[in-house]
């Protein structure tokens, strides 16, 4: 397991075919394939066998993995569906539904990046025993541009052209335009069965919602509203594994009681939001457990929807982050446990920007940026403007007793510059369903995680077509437009050279941090924990929640 890990360099080092492709184009689009699966475990019991209580803090929203989703959804995904090819802990691209992971050498893409050929499995089947083929795949890129459909992300598919069946399988399209991100996007794309939507006028609605059918190592067996989701191993998994007979995912909102119940043993696996800061020290003592600090790509934001007043304001939003006493927060409310950054992308990342302005707790300067903007000081101390108060409210998911903190404390400083900020907290299921999705908060206190795999692409979450409350397909959940930002990304996605991409996703970052539709408070390292006797639990930076292998868990 990684421990903090500070080098800046390590997205360059997973990319560089990439790179070698860009200067010559006579080598492999992906990492080849050295290491195959890594699924063989030489200790694992032969069978599936033993129960996993997983503990989540959010009630997972949706079992399809392409409508609009949190990633908490992708913690329950991973264990029901596959994607064409994964992506290792170290950056390499592994073969999963597809027989190989398609590179130039083997013919599965062409010189340019613009013709693919995806040869499949032959032994792969659906839960409910129907085969797996070549048909799902072109179904699952179909359905997520498919304008009727609410796709969580059409970044990348949109370019999909001629998209042919050739036989079970394999398939080939052609690329509009070549898409330097679309490899980890794939990566990151879960393949669903094209028979489950048969019939399905409205998509949107089907049966995969209540009652999902992959082809993953656990087949989906109920769900209890409000408490729990249970999945049983598929005995015809075509990988190794899985190794668990029984998971268990148990949703406890409260964060102190999630925390109690590993301590106590009544969950084996805290996953997200994972062990409070303030009990790390604590947790690092408790017999039979394995507790370990990890960085993580994912940061933690405070969201503003830029789309509605006032924080339609950039001097508003200037004047929010100039009164945040970011510092004393990160050290006295976490413990100092994550890193302070300016930017949405990870500091190990090669394309990090480490020059963007630093933060600073000024009340003064946000004071004199909202006299500058109008805002007038009302009688009760709260500014106002063209008869319009300064007021605002914070939501973020109730029971996370650390946030809550954070929340009072800003709360109390914003009004000692005049400005008004209400906290409603609701569960997570409630804040992050069409409040979030559809751009109907004021601002959002939440982690995010802004990155596919390592590709510094961010269209999903920066371009301006991207908002699903304009009608987008996409996750720009602030409502964020910034014409010169639309540019610069359609210019980084054609590049695949990383050094000739860098300063572009520097220039995106710079603006970002100036205009602020949300505000970066640090970057996460989370405090992970489980039973000593869990094998197989790795963290991955590659990916946004840390069941991305829990087929290969069991217990030693």
């Amino acid at each position: 397991m990684t421990i903090d890990k500070e080098t800046p360099n390590f997205s360059f080092a997973r990319r560089k075919t990439l790179a070698l492709l860009g200067v010559g184009g006579a080598v492999s689009f992906f990492a080849p394939n050295l290491l195959g699966r890594g699924r063989a475990l030489a200790t694992a019991p032969s069978r599936p066998t033993g129960q996993l209580i997983v503990g989540l803090s959010q009630e997972p929203t949706v079992f399809n993995p392409h409508k609009l989703h949190l990633e908490v959804d992708e913690g329950i995904q991973f264990a029901l569906f596959d994607t064409l090819f994964t992506v290792n802990e170290k950056g390499i691209f592994e073969p999963s539904l597809a027989a190989e992971v398609p590179t130039v050498a083997n013919g599965g893409v062409s010189e340019d990046g613009l013709n693919w050929r995806i040869k499949l499995r032959d032994d792969v089947k659906w839960h409910d025993g129907e085969p797996f083929t070549a048909e799902d795949v072109k179904f699952t890129l179909e359905l997520l541009v498919d304008p009727k459909f609410n796709s969580w992300r059409r970044t990348g598919h949109e370019l999909v052209r001629n998209l042919t069946v050739v036989s079970p399988t394999e398939l080939t399209w052609r690329m509009e335009a070549p898409f330097a991100p679309y490899p980890s996007i794939l990566a990151a794309t879960f393949i669903v069965a094209a028979h489950t939507f048969k019939g399905i006028e409205d998509k949107n609605t089907a049966p995969i919602d209540s009652a999902p059918i992959g082809t993953g190592p656990f087949k989906f067996v109920s769900r209890r509203p409000g408490d729990s989701i249970e999945v049983a191993a598929n005995l015809d998994y075509f990988g190794d594994g899985p190794y668990i007979e029984k998971v268990v995912f148990r949703y406890i909102p409260d964060q102190t009681v999630l925390y109690t119940q590993f301590t106590t043993g009544d969950i084996d696996l805290i996953s997200i939001s994972y062990i409070p800061p303030d009990k790390y020290a604590e947790a690092k003592t408790l017999p039979g457990r394995d507790v370990q600090l990890m960085s993580a790509s994912s940061v933690e934001c405070i969201a503003f929807n830029t789309g509605r007043a006032p924080l339609d304001e950039q001097a508003v939003r200037q004047a929010i982050y100039y009164a945040f006493d970011r510092d004393t927060a990160l050290e006295q409310i976490y413990y100092g446990v994550p890193i302070a950054t300016e930017s949405y992308m990870p500091q190990q990342s090669f394309y990090y920007n480490p020059n963007l302005p630093q933060h600073e707790f000024d009340l003064e300067k946000a004071k004199q940026l909202l006299d500058a903007a109008g805002w007038v000081p009302g009688p009760d101390g709260i500014r106002v403007k063209g008869g319009q108060r300064l007021s605002f409210t914070n939501s973020t998911t109730a029971g996370n007793y650390v946030r809550e903190q954070v929340q009072q404390y800003l709360q109390q400083t914003l009004g000692e510059v005049g400005i008004e900020m209400t906290i409603e907290n609701m569960p997570a299921a409630v804040l992050f369903a069409d409040f979030w999705l559809k751009s109907q908060f004021h601002s959002v206190m939440h982690g995010q995680d802004f990155l596919t795999g390592s590709d510094p692409d961010t269209s999903d979450f920066f371009l301006s077509t991207n908002s699903a409350a304009k009608g987008g397909g996409g996750l720009n959940f602030w409502q964020y437009s910034n014409p010169e930002v639309d540019r610069l990304l359609t210019e980084g996605g054609r590049l695949f050279v990383p050094e000739q991409r860098k300063p572009i996703y520097a220039k995106i970052q710079e603006l970002v941090r100036n205009d602020l539709p949300f505000i970066t408070m640090w970057q996460r390292r989370t405090v992970r924990g489980h039973k000593e006797r869990l094998t197989g639990y790795r963290d991955n930076v590659n990916v946004r929640i840390d069941t991305w292998n829990i087929g290969d868990w069991y217990w030693s």
